[in-house]
């Protein structure tokens, strides 16, 4: 049998036009590892049991949605770091980040702008209220004692309310374990003065389940700003956090839940500016900017089941505080700039009824209460805040049944009130169809989505001036996909196909007074001298199809490929969406010879795209190539290596920005 990676003309273009000779030879030993022929018996798949997807346990293929694991092995193999690195290589997920580790970073799916994917760590929502656009603070979650991330794509406002338009990550951190105590340690350094540092600790002891882990990480990093256009200032990043999680069984059906996050980053950043000829008439430049951010969160819960476990539920309170500081801006060096400060308080309830071995019930009420306060500073000077809060509380009934265990069918409502907007409802419809004797699950589903206006946008200098301009709307999609998974050669292959379509409306955008004054909003004087104003204006369409494969090429080789062909428009300009390539690929190849060690290597492939709405200014295809290994030393140590962007790629992840070239590291990993 033949195995081609997906995308592989345009990989092959790429290699011609952009590296050097002795580059283009590594390139293609690459390639040659990554391309393989061979004919092999596997066992069979093990069943993946995922919790996102319906918020119960369930055999993913059951679910009807599209959605992926990445499990600790993965993180471990691969040796990511970093939480959004393993985000990249998910079909339908675009990761932008603005230079090094520790920069802005967001995250696409399916075309998705930021702020309309839901960050979960540990059930409690990682988005932050004192940020603009409420987006997930990915630039500061490495990869601490992770368990496992799942990621569902696709609208699921019904179980997840706002801001879950494009879909779900889910990082689970590792909790328990067959012994009363097992510690992880790994330190490694390598490019770029880079120290990582990690422990962590788990295990079950009476009735008592923990797990813990401490991470630190120090890097010099490149400069945000591209160094091909003349900046050579390193942008250093400085990273510790703490993650822990326990649970307390204090009865055979009832126990307690505490987990807790602390993330304290502090990452310099570029932001002077020089004038260019061709737009968009500017790129960024070295400055000594920095930032601080601290985020706190945490989670109480209690879980009791009755009527014999088929009546569950689960009482839960949530917390999370961000405090972000900004220094030494190239528009007024040598002060604090400015400080953002949110907070949200959340109270969940759920319960989950088993009415008959095929029918599962699952219910809910949520409610959390946002604030923010933002200050900015010129010259040590006070001469804006913004402050507020909202309260949004949601509603959600879902039920599954399953006929003639082949079938499983799911639906589900929510209704969401909102201190400022009032009520949405939100829609899902699912199916999977397991066909008997085939290996083929065919499944299908539509969902509703919705993103609430954030702090920002409703309680800002830049607010809608109402009644010259209506009160902010909450963005909406509507979406749908159809798939199907084959499982092949007696279980050794594993292939899927899945096509999409998602149409968002009432975006929120900004008018700009200062560059076209004819907006309505633009009367009002004081909006006028603030500059403009948030108002609905936008709609989206986006549709495509991801590719995904599983091969097991021998008992000892390993192949999982993706492919993304994605089209995603702006409905009134008909023009492509910014940062959101046509086709991305990804494709990883792992041997492991014995038990203690393994070799690999993974490439990655992001089409071309346009940074800016206008699609004035073109972000070039880049295909990334990555090497690592690993050897256990003994039972209990192990050693680690990689070669990251293998071939010295030089490229803009966003325009004006640059990202490190040929790095390497390697580490030691304790592990009793």
């Amino acid at each position: 049998m033949t195995f081609r990676l997906f995308a592989l003309p345009h990989v092959r273009s790429h290699l011609h036009s952009n590296l050097s000779p002795w580059a283009k030879a590594i390139c293609v030993g690459a390639l040659v590892l990554l391309v393989g022929e061979t004919n092999a018996v596997a066992d069979a798949p093990i069943e993946t049991v995922v919790i996102t997807a319906t918020r119960t346990a369930q055999p993913a293929e059951r679910t009807g949605e599209s959605i992926d694991v990445i499990t600790t092995a993965d993180l471990q193999t691969q040796q990511i770091a970093v939480v959004s690195d393993a985000l990249a290589e998910i079909p339908g997920l675009t990761i932008n980040r603005s230079g090094g580790i520790g920069q802005p970073t967001s995250a696409s799916i399916r075309g998705a702008q930021a702020g309309q994917t839901v960050l979960l760590v540990d059930g409690v929502r990682f988005n932050d209220p004192s940020s603009v656009d409420d987006s997930a603070l990915l630039q500061d979650l490495l990869a601490n004692n992770v368990e496992r991330i799942e990621v569902l794509r696709g609208p699921q406002s019904t179980l997840y309310g706002s801001d879950a338009i494009g879909g779900v990550v889910n990082v689970i951190t590792r909790r328990g374990a067959s012994a009363p105590f097992n510690l992880e340690a790994a330190a490694e350094g390598g490019s770029l003065d880079t120290v990582h540092l990690n422990v962590a600790a788990n295990g079950t002891d009476g009735p008592v389940e923990y797990g813990s882990g401490v991470n630190y990480y120090d890097t010099r990093s490149v400069s945000a700003a591209d160094s091909r256009n003349g900046n050579h200032e390193p942008d250093p990043y400085q990273h510790i956090s703490a993650t822990s999680s326990v649970r307390i069984h204090v009865a055979d059906a009832v126990s307690v839940d505490l987990r807790g996050t602390f993330i304290n980053g502090h990452d310099s950043f570029d932001d002077a500016f020089r004038l260019i000829p061709a737009p968009p008439f500017s790129e960024v430049a070295d400055s000594k900017a920095y930032n601080n951010n601290q985020l706190f969160a945490g989670y109480a819960g209690v879980n009791f089941d009755l009527f014999g476990g088929t009546f569950r539920n689960r009482l839960a309170v949530m917390a999370t505080a961000s405090d972000r500081k900004f220094f030494n801006s190239f528009f007024d060096p040598g002060a604090l700039n400015s400080t953002e400060d949110g907070e949200a308080l959340r109270f969940e309830y759920q319960g989950i009824v088993d009415p008959t071995p095929v029918d599962e019930i699952t219910f809910g009420a949520e409610t959390q209460r946002s604030g923010f306060r933002s200050s900015d500073y010129f010259a040590h000077t006070l001469f804006e805040s913004d402050a507020g809060h909202s309260r949004i509380s949601g509603y959600y009934l879902q039920a599954q049944h399953r006929f003639f265990d082949q079938l499983t069918v799911t639906g589900g409502v929510r209704l969401d009130d909102d201190s400022e907007f009032g009520t949405h409802t939100s829609l899902k419809l699912a199916g999977a169809w397991e066909i008997p004797g085939w290996g083929t699950i065919l499944h299908a589903n539509y969902g509703d989505g919705f993103r609430a206006p954030t702090l920002f946008e409703d309680f800002s200098v830049f607010k809608p001036p109402v009644p010259l301009v209506p009160a902010l709307k909450p963005e909406s999609a509507k979406g749908w996909e159809i798939g199907a998974r084959q499982i092949l050669f007696a279980s050794r292959v594993v292939a899927s196909l899945t096509f999409f379509e998602r149409n968002t409306s009432n975006l929120i955008d900004f008018f700009t007074c200062f560059v076209k004054s004819s907006g309505p909003g633009c009367a009002n004087p004081l909006t006028l001298q603030n500059g403009g104003y948030y108002f609905n204006a936008g709609r989206t369409h986006v549709s495509g199809l991801e590719a995904e494969l599983t091969a097991r090429l021998t008992d000892t080789l390993k192949l999982t490929a993706n492919y993304t062909n994605l089209t995603a428009l702006d409905r009134d300009t008909h023009l492509p969406l910014a940062r959101e390539p046509h086709v991305e690929a990804n494709a990883i190849l792992v041997w492991t010879p014995m038990t203690d060690a393994s070799l690999g290597g993974s490439v990655s492939y992001v089409g071309p795209r346009f940074d800016d709405a206008a699609a004035s200014v073109a972000l070039h295809p880049v295909a990334l190539f990555n090497v690592f290994g690993s050897y256990g030393l003994t039972e209990k140590w192990q050693l680690f290596a990689r070669i990251e962007n293998l071939c010295n790629t030089h490229y803009d992840p966003l325009f004006g920005y640059g990202a490190p070239a040929r790095t390497a590291f390697a580490g030691i990993r304790l592990q009793t």
